[in-house]
């Protein structure tokens, strides 16, 4: 039984935790997607991207915060606090889509000479 039991606290201490925003990697995305843009919208566009990404930043943080916090508990105080590492908003797959498009535009602007 302690055995299972540590096997599960494990799992659970693996494979739920949310990286820190820094640690998210940007998918990738072609800076031809921009190619069609001329630098003004390409510069408004980055303006918004980076917005987005500001926001997905700030609730990234929190939510791999939150997990730290629970993995600390339930590892020292009470295991059930454990399972609400698989609960909260982990937005890595938009955060990394944002940095994408940050760095296809950043790159398609740089092609035109916009910045």
């Amino acid at each position: 039984m302690r055995k299972s039991l540590s096997g599960l606290v494990a799992l659970a201490t693996l494979s739920a935790c949310a990286p820190q925003p820094e640690a998210v990697t940007a998918t990738y995305v072609s800076p031809s997607t921009y190619s069609s843009y001329n630098c003004r919208a390409i510069v408004a566009e980055r303006n918004r991207v980076v917005q987005k990404v500001d926001e997905l930043t700030g609730v990234q943080k929190k939510k791999a915060s939150n997990d730290a916090v629970a993995t600390g508990v339930g590892m020292v105080l009470f295991w059930p606090a454990l399972f609400l590492l698989g609960t909260g908003s982990d937005v890595e797959p938009q955060l990394a889509s944002m940095k994408g498009n940050y760095d296809a535009l950043t790159a398609a602007g740089t092609q035109k000479g916009c910045f």
